[in-house]
C-alpha cells in the first residue's frame, strides 16, 4: 500500500472515531450532561448536518487550492472540533462542537477519493478508495471499543481527547506522504454543481441516503438495544463495537473487490437487499443474543461495504464537478444518519422497545435498494471505466 493511501486512512480512521464512537457513548454523554439518550441522539444529527454544511462550502472556497493543502485545512478543522467537544460543558455547547467536527468529514472523503483515484493503478480505483475507507473501519474495530472502554472506566471527555491528539498525526502524515497533486479543472461554481442537471446523480444521492440512514435508524440506538433487549451486560459493550467493527472491515473490503469485478450498482443494490433482509430480522431476533449478535455484524457489515461503490458511482457521473460529486456521497450519508438518528429515536420516545428503531430503517433501506436498481437498469448494465480528469496528473514530493 503506498504511503499516500495510508495517510488517507489515518484520515478517515480520525473521522470514523469522531462519528461513531458517539453510538459506543451515547448514555454516558447523557447521563454527565443531564439529558435523555434519544436528546443525546442530536449530537449523533449535528455532526451529519456538519457535514452536509461543510462538503459543500469547501468545494465552493477551496476549490482553486490544491488537494493536499485542502486535505491539511480539513484536519485543522477536525481537530479543533474534537477539542471543543473534550471540553463542552453542556448540551448546546457539544451540540456546536460536534457541528464543527463533522464540518470537514464529507470534503476530506471527497478530496481523499480523487487523490485516492488519481493514485491508484488501472482498474483498482475501487480498491484504492476501499483502501482509503479502511481508516473509519479499523476505526469501528479498535478505536470506537476503545472509547467505549475508556467511557465506562474514566471518563467520555477521553474520546474527543484522543480523537483530537490523532488529527495531530494525520497532520503530519498527510503534510509528509500525500504527493502535490494539480488541483482540479475549475469549471467555476456553476460547473461544479453542473452534473446534477443529470438524473443518475440524483438516484445514487437518494439511494444513499435512504439506505445508509436507514441503517442509522438502528445502528444509533445499538447500545442500549444491545443491552437492554438482548439482554447483554453493560460491560460486554466494547466487545461487541469490536465485532461490528471487524464486520464492517471485512465488508468494506468485500465491497471494493466486488466493485472492481462488477458494476458498483449491482453490488450497492444487491447489499441495500440484504440489510433490508436483516433489519426485519432484527425486529423479530433481537431478544436472542447471539441471533442479535449475528444480525448486527452482518448489518454493519453491509453499511460498510456500501461505502466504496457508492464513492466511485458519484465519481463516475460527476463529470466536470468531481470534487463535489465525491463529497455529495458524504452529504447524502451524513444527511441520511442526522434524519435516521431522528426517526430511530420516535419508537423510543413513544415508549416502544429499542428494537423497533429497525422497522423504519428497513422500509427507508427498501427504498434506496429499488432506487439503485433503477440506476443500474437505466444507467449502468456493463461496468464503466473509472478514471479523474484533471489539467495535469503529474505530482511532486
Amino acid at each position: 500500500m503506498k504511503k499516500s493511501i495510508i495517510a488517507l486512512a489515518f484520515g478517515t480512521l480520525g473521522l470514523g472515531m469522531a462519528e461513531f464512537s458517539m453510538m459506543g457513548i451515547l448514555p454516558e454523554i447523557a447521563s454527565s450532561l443531564g439529558i435523555s439518550i434519544p436528546m443525546a441522539g442530536h449530537f449523533i444529527s449535528a455532526y451529519a448536518l456538519g457535514v452536509c454544511v461543510g462538503a459543500p462550502l469547501t468545494v465552493i472556497i477551496a476549490r482553486h487550492q490544491p488537494l493536499k493543502n485542502i486535505l491539511l485545512g480539513l484536519v485543522v478543522l477536525y481537530i479543533l472540533g474534537n477539542f471543543c467537544a473534550t471540553i463542552a460543558p453542556g448540551y448546546y455547547t457539544m451540540l456546536a462542537a460536534r457541528f464543527i467536527s463533522g464540518f470537514p468529514h464529507g470534503a476530506f472523503f471527497g478530496v481523499g477519493s480523487i487523490v485516492a483515484s488519481r493514485l491508484a493503478p488501472e482498474g483498482k480505483s475501487s480498491r484504492a478508495v476501499a483502501l482509503m475507507t479502511s481508516g473509519m473501519t479499523i476505526a469501528n474495530l479498535a478505536g470506537v471499543p476503545l472509547a467505549t472502554f475508556a467511557s465506562h472506566l474514566l471518563s467520555w471527555r477521553l474520546t474527543f481527547g484522543f480523537n483530537a491528539t490523532w488529527g495531530l498525526l494525520t497532520l503530519l502524515l498527510i503534510g509528509k506522504w500525500v504527493p502535490t497533486l494539480a488541483p482540479m479543472p475549475d469549471n467555476g461554481i456553476k460547473g461544479q454543481f453542473r452534473f446534477l442537471k443529470n438524473k443518475a446523480p440524483w438516484l445514487i444521492i437518494l439511494a444513499t441516503m435512504f439506505g445508509n440512514g436507514g441503517i442509522f435508524c438502528w445502528y444509533s440506538y445499538v447500545n442500549p438495544m444491545m443491552t437492554h433487549v438482548a439482554g447483554f451486560s453493560p460491560d460486554t459493550v466494547t466487545l461487541l463495537m469490536v465485532l461490528s467493527g471487524l464486520s464492517m472491515c471485512i465488508g468494506n473490503i468485500l465491497g471494493g473487490k466486488l466493485s472492481d469485478h462488477y458494476t458498483p450498482g449491482e453490488v450497492a443494490a444487491g447489499t441495500q437487499a440484504i440489510a433490508c433482509v436483516l433489519l426485519v430480522s432484527m425486529f423479530f431476533f433481537a431478544e436472542y443474543k447471539w441471533m442479535a449478535v449475528i444480525i448486527m455484524c452482518l448489518t454493519t457489515g453491509c453499511l460498510f461495504a456500501l461505502s466504496s461503490p457508492q464513492q466511485v458511482l458519484l465519481l463516475q457521473n460527476s463529470e466536470g464537478g468531481e470534487m463535489m460529486g465525491a463529497a455529495c456521497v458524504q452529504i447524502a450519508f451524513n444527511f441520511g444518519n442526522a434524519v435516521g438518528a431522528y426517526v430511530g429515536g420516535l419508537p423510543i420516545k413513544a415508549g416502544l422497545g429499542y428494537q423497533y428503531t429497525a422497522l423504519p430503517g428497513a422500509v427507508s433501506v427498501l427504498i434506496g435498494c429499488l432506487l439503485l436498481i433503477a440506476f443500474t437498469m437505466k444507467y449502468q448494465l456493463k461496468p464503466a471505466p473509472f478514471t479523474i480528469k484533471s489539467d495535469s496528473n503529474k505530482y511532486s514530493k
